[in-house]
């Protein structure tokens, strides 16, 4: 089985368009299992521990959402901060196959370059690396 992580943040189109990605591979509903997670932010992260939870970012519902209706195995992490760091650990500690990260629009000169998250992630990361695009509802 295959340990995908999907690190989402706070656009549902970003979102939408990382679980189309894995729910659409070969075998996703067979073959496949999604870590879901989101970075917490400094106000979440001092929350007390019974409302701190990644299942209340509503991205991250989406995406399990999906993907549970498209029959993929599915696991919440949470994340830390700085994002990428964060996204970095957990790709070692859940020893995943392949990262998603979704992406900004952007005009045709900025698609050379990736937002910074998805840079660090790209470059630190031990792990393949998926960038991809938004899919609106």
């Amino acid at each position: 089985m295959s340990t995908i992580l999907v690190p989402v943040d706070a656009d549902e189109d970003r979102a939408r368009g990382q679980a189309a990605f894995v729910a659409e591979l070969p075998s996703a509903d067979t073959d496949i299992k999604a870590v879901i997670t989101h970075a917490l932010t400094g106000e979440e992260t001092d929350a007390p521990e019974e409302i701190r939870n990644v299942e209340r970012i509503s991205t991250v519902r989406l995406v399990r959402d999906y993907l549970e209706d498209s029959e993929v195995d599915v696991e919440l992490a949470e994340g830390t901060q700085p994002p990428a760091d964060g996204i970095v650990s957990l790709a070692d500690e859940f020893d995943v196959d392949q990262i998603v990260m979704g992406s900004r629009k952007r005009s045709p000169t900025g698609k050379a370059v990736f937002g910074s998250v998805s840079q660090q992630v790209l470059l630190e990361a031990d792990d393949p690396v998926t960038v991809v695009g938004a899919r609106e509802e």
